[in-house]
């Protein structure tokens, strides 16, 4: 195994870190560098001229990559290698959206057993949206609960959300709901305005032994009996989407509404599967399979764009030289589309549960540092708020903006809406980048009519050190497949780091010692 830090390029890099690197002010007056330093693929452009690299740090970068033998990790992900060496797994959630008309590397049998639980998915929810799925009354189906927690909620509840647009409130349609957390208000808040006769219970859970999700699906269901339906009735309200089909049927989940997925499937990593079936009623089969499509598309560049123009390499090695050689231990996530208000904490899941190891894949300690925590939200939200430290706070954060080009909301000023967020988006990122110097501040106070020892004192409170490192990464419009590439290049960008750093980005065994905790406090309570 190659440790990150044996490698020619690693050494290389620290001594570039070390050097004098000019300000981004000044990087950014060199006219061709934005477009030396952006890609598109898929519907998605990266801006990456806001990173503090010169050609020299990209180059040695890009070696890094070469040196860490990354080619041969994708590939081998992508064949189906069981690269979860701590589980004895492969890794295929590439293979969830795979051409339907060519098995991919992984091979015909996992291909086939995709799309036949793919079929499935799109058959019931085609079903259900058209009215034909009954509850115990006879009534049909107008209400859909996921209960489900992490990769079970986090997914399909933000693609859910920013892909809101695609159903017509004119329209009668099936509305899907989400409840993660077990708290009882969390429940009671979605159950308290639905009606039981008309209401379908989908409990999602790879093992279906998860504790809190267990504890919502038996509350849901005794609400389902209080509210009228017998208990010889109860399957009609029930799915189940799990890898566990024989755990969910000993708790009475019937076997032609359990959808399954696999072990060679991780929870954050599991949109695109049968975890997807909500998803798939609230957008309908075609856009689910446009969602899927759209990340395929991201894979098809992942596997064949040289690494100088790949867009989650040159991603995540921005990440590596910002948290391994800037020493820069967050990271900012901020979409300016008011739909992808979940997009992040989706990708902090993603990346601080992939990412978040001490020891690389041999067992041994880690000599790198390894993910970053990540975090964030809205931009326009956070402007108003945390902004400030961004700007004028003792922390250097690199930030990822994320902006969309096209406007579909049907309202009559949109453009105008439009405008006033996208223009914000940039000139955010400008102003992180190039700051403002002590004496432009003290000028532009001058100019103001402020006198010159006024401004002198005031000067400091107003200068911005800048030289802040973002990416702007641009959708050209908020569809399901430019979302389901977004995930998708996300996805390969924790994959690139981790294959760089040498750590196993598909377990979590982190999440499992609370659980354990309280699995014996529980029954030592009892």
């Amino acid at each position: 195994m190659k440790l990150p830090t044996t490698l020619p390029a690693w050494p290389q890099l620290q001594a570039l870190a070390a050097g004098p690197t000019p300000h981004l002010r000044e990087l950014l007056t060199d006219p061709h560098r934005a477009q030396r330093l952006s890609l598109s693929a898929a519907g998605i452009t990266l801006d990456a001229s806001r990173q503090r690299t010169t050609p020299a740090i990209q180059q040695a970068l890009l070696a890094l990559a070469e040196q860490s033998d990354l080619a041969a990790q994708r590939d081998a992900m992508f064949r189906g290698d069981a690269i979860n060496a701590t589980e004895g797994r492969p890794v295929l959630h590439v293979a969830l959206r795979g051409d339907p008309l060519h098995a991919g590397p992984w091979g015909p049998t996992v291909q086939s057993d995709v799309h036949r639980e793919l079929a499935r998915v799109c058959d019931f929810a085609r079903d259900l949206n058209a009215g034909a799925v009954l509850g115990f009354a006879g009534d049909a189906i107008t209400d859909v609960v996921n209960i489900g927690i992490g990769g079970s909620d986090l997914g399909p509840r933000m693609a859910n959300d920013a892909l809101a647009h695609l159903s017509d409130p004119a329209v009668p349609g099936t509305r899907v709901h989400y409840v993660s957390n077990p708290d009882a208000w969390a429940l009671w808040s979605v159950l308290r305005g639905l009606d039981a006769k008309r209401t379908l219970l989908v409990v999602s859970s790879k093992t279906f032994t998860t504790q809190e999700t267990l504890t919502n699906a038996a509350s849901a269901q005794r609400w389902l009996t209080d509210n009228g339906c017998p208990p010889q009735d109860l399957s009609k309200h029930l799915v189940a989407i799990t890898a566990s089909p024989a755990q969910a049927a000993r708790l009475g989940y019937p076997s032609e509404r359990t959808f399954l997925f696999w072990d060679w499937v991780g929870g954050r990593y599991s949109v695109w599967s049968a975890l997807g079936l909500p998803l798939a009623i609230a957008i309908g089969p075609e856009n689910f399979r446009a969602f899927l499509a759209g990340a395929r598309e991201m894979d098809q560049h992942f596997c064949t764009a040289p690494l100088a123009q790949n867009l989650p390499v040159q991603l995540a090695l921005a990440g590596i030289w910002n948290r391994n050689f800037l020493q820069l231990p967050t990271h900012l996530i901020v979409p300016y589309a008011s739909r992808l208000l979940r997009f992040t904490p989706f990708v902090q899941q993603m990346d601080m549960e992939s990412s978040g190891k001490r020891t690389h894949t041999d067992g041994n300690p880690a000599t790198v540092d390894t993910g970053p925590i990540v975090w964030g939200g809205l931009g326009i939200d956070g402007q108003h708020a945390y902004f400030q430290l961004i700007h004028q706070g003792m922390h250097t954060v690199p930030v990822d903006f994320i902006g969309v080009q096209n406007e579909d909301t049907p309202l009559p000023l949109a453009a105008t809406h439009h405008g006033v967020v996208n223009l914000n988006l940039r000139a955010q990122a400008q102003a992180m980048a190039c700051g403002r110097s002590l004496q432009d501040t003290q000028a532009v106070l001058e100019k103001d009519g402020m006198s010159t020892a006024d401004a002198a004192a005031m000067a400091p409170h107003r200068s911005f050190e800048g030289n802040i490192p973002s990416n702007v990464l641009w959708l050209d419009r908020l569809d399901p497949q430019r979302l389901g590439a977004l995930i998708a290049l996300y996805e390969h960008k924790v994959f690139t780091q981790a294959a760089i750093w040498r750590i196993n980005a598909y377990d979590q065994w982190g999440v499992e010692l609370g659980k354990t905790m309280a699995k014996a406090m529980e029954q030592r309570a009892v």
